[in-house]
């Protein structure tokens, strides 16, 4: 077990309820300018994020956290995600994913309404992010 000076609390939580809390050695997290890494008494930080995976590095091994965006917020010794939606990536369903890009597609396709394109575009962006960390945890397991 890694002690508390090698650790940084991690919480993170979606409107569903607590994902993951608990000790972890360093976060990956997909900023909204890039991925960042985040280890014990890192400098306090606040920034968005965009769709994709959440990584925790922690005693017992590492944790992989689909986000569909959100917060980030980085004290010395506490990491809070604040995420839109969230899902352990064990838990990803591949075909709804499929089925959701879809859909995303098609509602591109026949919008005409700028507001109808950028909702099918985040969802796009999304479901883009949910299939990469489905296809990353595929190679892993294989």
């Amino acid at each position: 077990m890694a002690d508390a000076a090698h650790t940084v609390h991690v919480d993170v939580v979606s409107a569903e309820g607590e994902i993951f809390s608990g000790p972890a050695e360093m976060v990956f997290a997909p900023g909204s300018e890039g991925e960042l890494g985040i280890t014990p008494r890192h400098a306090p930080l606040l920034t968005l994020l965009k769709p994709g995976e959440v990584r925790l590095k922690t005693s017992d091994g590492e944790h992989s956290i689909y986000v569909g965006g959100g917060a980030l917020e980085v004290q010395p010794h506490k990491v809070t995600i604040l995420a839109d939606t969230a899902v352990r990536a064990k838990d990803l369903d591949e075909a709804a994913a499929l089925a959701a890009k879809q859909r995303a597609e098609e509602a591109l396709a026949g919008s005409v309404d700028k507001i109808d394109q950028a909702q099918a575009l985040a969802e796009l962006a999304r479901v883009a992010a949910q299939l990469k960390l489905i296809q990353r945890l595929r190679k892993t397991r294989g």
